[in-house]
């Protein structure tokens, strides 16, 4: 007798846990409760990911709710897939990343500007230098080339102001290999306003009309926007190449400078086809 009770007691609890079990899966069913943990995005790891993003990122949007968020994130794609380089040998995202907007340039509005964002002490930079003095030889009439410093410290601060005081004394043309060959085959760094004097001096500008212009409004402007420019093209490394505010990329991105100076060309075509 007491087996039988026994027996019926342990299968009424079976039963309740089993009942129990049925209705907690309803009621998931229905909605009324998520028993799958919530998917976990996934960290960015990977450095160049995250220059990536940095690029491909508008420079001030604030926080935006979700859904906005996945509005954002589809006008971005659609931008950036709206036009391609006309010879179709390059891809966006491998050799070259389209700002989700616009950025500005410094060149008048009916041109296509060609910006490189350099450094003297860069030796990529150096390198890349006669390529695009070969380049420049044959501009077309509708694009603007500009160079830009960078001026992310002092020492990238007083190689900037060499530049703008060379522009401001109109002895670019003359001084800005001889600037580089100065840094990189003499080891002259070049990285205070002395020596920078100096060699301006060695080239024919005198030390007072030198120091004006370095010290001049007009330099500290120039710097000033080329620190704006520089952060609103999100440039991280030298050289970069911003073509019309819109594409940037870099011999790395390109496959190499020879690579660079044709989708430089390839997006310019791409612009002008644009208009």
């Amino acid at each position: 007798m007491s087996h039988s009770i026994a027996s019926k007691t342990a299968l009424s609890a079976v039963l309740a846990v089993c009942l129990f079990t049925v209705a907690a899966f309803v009621f998931t069913l229905r909605g009324g409760g998520d028993l799958t943990p919530a998917p976990v995005e996934p960290e960015v790891t990977n450095i160049a990911q995250t220059a990536v993003a940095e690029v491909t990122e508008p420079a001030s949007i604030a926080a935006e709710p979700a859904s906005s968020g996945s509005e954002e994130r589809r006008d971005i794609v659609l931008a950036q897939a709206d036009s391609a380089p006309a010879s179709g040998r390059f891809e966006l995202g491998t050799h070259y990343q389209r700002f989700p907007a616009a950025q500005g340039t410094s060149s008048s509005p009916d041109l296509i500007e060609v910006a490189e964002i350099f450094w003297y002490g860069c030796p990529h930079c150096y390198t890349f230098d006669p390529y695009l003095e070969n380049w420049r030889k044959n501009l077309p009439d509708d694009v603007s080339f500009v160079r830009i410093p960078a001026v992310w410290n002092s020492v990238l601060q007083i190689h900037a102001r060499a530049f703008y005081t060379a522009e401001a004394l109109d002895v670019v043309a003359e001084l800005h290999s001889p600037i580089f060959r100065e840094i990189h085959n003499n080891q002259n760094f070049l990285d205070s306003q002395e020596a920078l004097a100096e060699f301006f001096g060695q080239h024919g500008v005198e030390a007072d009309a030198f120091n004006a212009a370095y010290e001049s409004f007009a330099v500290n402007t120039k710097l000033n926007r080329a620190d704006e420019l520089s952060r609103r093209y999100r440039i991280a490394s030298v050289p970069t190449v911003v073509i019309n505010g819109k594409y940037t990329t870099d011999a790395g991105m390109a496959g190499g400078y020879d690579e660079l100076i044709d989708l430089i060309d390839d997006l310019v075509a791409t612009e002008r086809a644009d208009k």
